[in-house]
Parts: C-alpha cells; structure tokens; sequence
C-alpha cells in the first residue's frame, strides 16, 4: 500500500467558484516571451556594419569638378547621370555609398550641392560622377 494510494483514483477536483481554464490559456502560460523588450532590435542595430568615406585624391577631386562643370553647362537639357555617392548614417558613425542613375535638376555651386530628381548630394560626398549620353 502506497502513500497516495487513498486519493489516486479520485475525480480531479473542480471548483464552485471558478470556470475552467482552457487548454489555450493554459498553454499561454508557458509561451516564451520577450523579458527585454527592444533588445533584439538593440544588437542588431549595434551589429549593423557602416562604411568610412573614402578621402579622394586631387585627381579624382579634379575629375569631378570637371564634370560638375560640364553638367553646370548643359543644365537645361537635365542630363543623366550615374553617381555614386556617401550617404551618412542617421544614427551611427559612418555610413553607406549608393550608386544611382536619374537626371540632374540643378547645380548649387555656393551650397556645393547637386540636387537630382529625388536626392540632395553635397559635392564632398561624391565618390565617382558619369555623364551618360
């Protein structure tokens, strides 16, 4: 004869007072969950990977005054270019470079910008500038 013996074979006890619980609400208190919210979204923002801009030489700096000279010429025909630039991170050091084709609106020659269709480009951020035909 066992210690439990007397009780083993009863009916599971229900209460007066309280519904049973369902087998999903029970499962749910099992469920993992997040105990650091943002967390995740903390190391992956922390392992993401920037780009250091590129110190360009004077040749290359030479390059593209000098194709920024002849776009400046040929503005109201809005030429096409290809133009691969750095664009900084807005919340990292660093950032990353894009390459893009669209056509030119506009030179700001004392801003030092070049505005394109869809982007503000300072001249210091370009890495390299072609004109397409």
């Amino acid at each position: 004869m066992g210690k439990y013996d007397d009780i083993l074979y009863l009916e599971h006890p229900t209460s007066k007072n309280h519904t049973t619980m369902s087998i999903y609400d029970r499962s749910a208190q099992f469920a993992p969950f997040a105990a650091l919210v943002g967390y995740d979204e903390s190391i992956n923002e922390a392992s993401r990977i920037t780009d250091s801009q590129i110190e360009l030489s004077e040749d290359k700096i030479n390059e593209i005054s000098h194709s920024l000279l002849i776009i400046s010429q040929n503005i109201q025909n809005k030429p096409s270019i290809t133009v691969t630039y750095f664009k900084k991170d807005k919340s990292k050091n660093g950032g990353e470079y894009i390459t893009t084709t669209c056509n030119v609106n506009k030179i700001d020659v004392e801003k030092k910008i070049i505005l394109l269709e869809n982007e503000k480009i300072s001249f210091d951020n370009i890495l390299d500038l072609i004109i397409n035909d």
